[in-house]
């Protein structure tokens, strides 16, 4: 008999698949990882295909190397996933498949089956500990945990309770549970009337594919909502996937979805997992061995034969959208996943994209509201100050500086934003104007002050802060703008007896670290907490009742016309920490320009005015969503060498453009040109909507790739860029 052929995707950057031949092979092979020879080496890959021998020259075709069946064979929907994937976002598939693969599995190799996580409950041996026992001790507290909340996982109780739990199982103090119904809930507080109606809409789209747009502001309790939902699909018998958009948010939901649901599998899924952890966990939730899958953008890859509902938190946020390789939009996936499986998903947001509040308002997504707060009484209010007039104090006015000195009076906490890390911007030489540029970019380095550093935000080069100018010798050099450090510094100064806090990627590089800055601001042992956007979402501190908004005015006239937007989503997210809890809240921010219609919105915390607003704007301008976008970029050594390859490219597109409706702009440099060492340009591409878009660049990349570009030269397609 003559072998079977398997066409395999490889990542190699190549808009094609490779066969190969293979003695044993059966239809259940489909979707199974593969070692294959390549070129002088070997590579590992996903079987895609299945072609008939009859049609191929077997004799030239190589043998694969090894075949993995240890783990089950990647699902039939899993597969159009990412071939869907590949064809929206212009990809070759192998790299797709490369990307949204778990480590081990992408390099073939064997999967260990995960240790059973079983279920500890508190025995009588333990209650009678609790009860005779008066020293206190770690393994007490953990028998108390358990006596409060009831049964919960190995794992989770280590998480919190570390040793102690290896020294209560050595006791007897507490045991493995019995099975429970994995839907039923732990500590889940009485839902408000709103909370009710927006459970009882979102269900009406179960059994079948419907997009929810759950609008909430601040403090509504969409989370809870989400949960309510989650029980419901668990109950019967499905399997639900929460999407979060930054790994800081992840452990956070864990434990409170670990915490309601004790008997439920919850399998978390990000980047920063160990390579066995994300694919034990990845194979878990594939054999249906998972109830709750929570993670970041990338687990929007995970496959779930038995998925119930998606629910994608914070659905505007940016970090959905990948930015280097596969430039592939979690939220979009998301959405195109749950028509291919006929689920509903919702899309969950204080400030949706706009993308997604016009899709509510043209029928497309149901909008369901939530209008009020939780638990706390009222909003924040937000007061927009003018500091045309008011000479600032190292960036900081007067009023907001008694603002601050009014909550550390009343023992509140307040939390001053200023999305710039470092001491300051910049370091600059008076006598002749020199400024601590990027030697790799077209960015300046920042000061870093504590590290003695001066540092790029952009490609992380770094040097030690001169002694004197470097081109003139002036030894008075000086910072320009704040950072902050730099805000730190002024805000100790101000106010010496309060604890101030800097929370930023600098104060906290690790998880541990992250973990110790939230639990020492949960427990009040911070005044004044100075962030960047790490502090903008997902946190609920009931103390923090201030939140005083630094340099907002730069975003509104930046060149990239989603700047606006982010910057009302951002200052929205930001100043709803505030006043979370029993106590009422304020927001400051200092501005320039008080009567601009952004924060005037802002004040009356009416979003659906300013969406109005912006959407107009955008359909006289054919923005999106009132159009479709996709960048052609190219980077080289020099830009000409990048303009010169993307004049030839626009070349090739002029015959299909006129054919499809498209517009194909001039090749031009990005605004910062130079970007760790490689300099950069590109090309807009614009249709009326996507489906003519797609037509047009399914015609236009295989001319693209037909296109031999210099050795020098790399270049991608960004299809629905979220930068312009």
């Amino acid at each position: 008999m003559s072998p079977a052929i398997v066409r395999v995707a490889l990542p190699v950057p190549l808009p094609q698949c490779f066969d190969y031949t293979a003695e044993s092979i059966a239809p259940g092979d489909l979707g199974r990882c593969v070692r294959v020879p390549f070129g002088r080496g070997e590579k590992t890959g996903l079987i895609v295909a299945l072609p008939d021998a009859a049609e191929l020259p077997v004799e030239r075709l190589k043998p694969v190397i090894a075949i993995q069946r240890e783990a089950p064979a990647l699902p039939a929907d899993w597969l159009a996933l990412v071939e869907f994937t590949a064809r929206y976002y212009q990809h070759p598939l192998g790299e797709v498949v490369a990307m949204a693969l778990p480590p081990r599995l992408r390099r073939a190799d064997a999967v260990a089956g995960a240790e059973a996580d079983p279920l500890l409950e508190l025995s009588a041996a333990g209650r009678q500990a609790l009860a005779d026992s008066k020293r206190e001790s770690r393994a007490l507290a953990l028998l108390r945990s358990l006596d409060a909340d009831g049964p919960s996982r190995r794992q989770l109780l280590r998480d919190h309770h570390g040793p102690a739990v290896s020294d209560a199982l050595k006791r007897g103090w507490i045991t493995p549970g019995s099975a429970a119904d994995p839907a039923q809930m732990a500590g889940a507080p009485t839902l408000t009337d709103e909370q009710q109606a927006a459970v009882a809409s979102l269900s009406e789209g179960f059994g079948r594919f419907q997009p929810f747009l759950l609008f909430g502001v601040t403090g509504s309790g969409k989370t809870e909502v989400y949960l309510r939902l989650v029980q419901q699909v668990i109950a019967g018998g499905g399997q639900a996937l929460i999407l979060v958009p930054e790994i800081a948010l992840t452990p956070q939901l864990e434990g409170r979805v670990a915490g309601r649901f004790p008997a439920a599998r919850v399998v978390s899924l990000h980047s920063a997992l160990a390579e066995g952890a994300r694919s034990q966990g990845f194979v878990q939730a594939m054999e249906g061995r998972a109830d709750i899958v929570l993670g970041t953008r990338l687990s929007v890859f995970t496959p779930l034969p038995r998925l119930g509902l998606i629910v994608v938190d914070e659905e505007h946020d940016a970090s959905y959208k990948q930015h280097e390789g596969v430039r592939y939009s979690a939220r979009d996936l998301a959405i195109w996943r749950a028509r291919q499986r006929s689920v509903p998903i919702v899309l969950g947001s204080a400030t949706p994209s706009l993308e997604s509040w016009h899709a509510a308002e043209t029928g497309r997504y149901k909008r369901v509201e939530l209008a009020s707060r939780a638990v706390a009484a009222t909003l924040p209010k937000v007061r927009p100050v003018d500091v045309r007039r008011e000479k600032l104090q190292h960036g900081l006015s007067e009023h907001l500086l008694r603002a601050v000195e009014v909550r550390l009076q009343k023992g509140e906490q307040s939390l001053i934003f200023l999305n710039r890390r470092g001491y300051a911007p910049v370091l600059s030489c008076p006598s002749c104007g020199w400024v601590s540029r990027c030697p790799h970019c077209t960015a300046n380095m920042v000061l870093h002050l504590a590290d003695r550093r001066l540092r790029c935000h952009h490609c992380s080069c770094e040097a030690g802060i001169p002694l004197a100018c470097p081109d003139c010798g002036d030894q008075d050099i000086q910072p320009f703008g704040r950072g902050t450090q730099r805000l730190e510094e002024t805000l100790a100064e101000r106010f010496p007896t309060a604890r101030v806090l800097r929370v930023d990627r600098d104060a906290a590089r690790t998880r541990s670290q992250w973990d110790a800055l939230l639990e020492q601001i949960g427990n009040g042992e911070a005044d004044i907490l100075v962030g960047t956007q790490m502090m903008a979402k997902g946190h609920d501190f009931p103390k923090l009742t201030f939140v005083g908004v630094l340099n907002a005015d730069s975003s509104l006239f930046a060149a990239d016309f989603r700047a606006p937007e982010r910057l009302f989503q951002q200052l929205m997210q930001v100043g709803g920490r505030a006043g979370r809890g029993q106590l009422p809240g304020e927001v400051m921010v200092q501005t320039q320009y008080p009567d601009h219609p952004l924060y005037q919105c802002l004040t009356r915390h009416d979003f659906q005015r300013y969406a109005a607003l912006q959407l107009d704007e955008r359909k006289q301008a054919r923005f999106p969503p009132f159009a479709a976008n996709a960048l052609l970029c190219a980077t080289a050594d020099e830009v000409g060498t990048a303009l010169d390859w993307l004049k030839a490219a626009r070349a090739e597109a002029l015959p299909y453009a006129q054919a499809f409706g498209v517009t194909v702009f001039d090749p031009v440099p990005m605004r910062m040109v130079r970007l760790a060492r490689r300099e950069r340009a590109q090309l807009l591409v614009e249709a009326p909507g996507r489906p003519a878009l797609q037509a047009f660049l399914s015609a236009w990349s295989e001319r693209l790739w037909a296109l031999k570009p210099p050795r020098v030269l790399r270049w991608h397609l960004d299809v629905d860029p979220a930068e312009v």
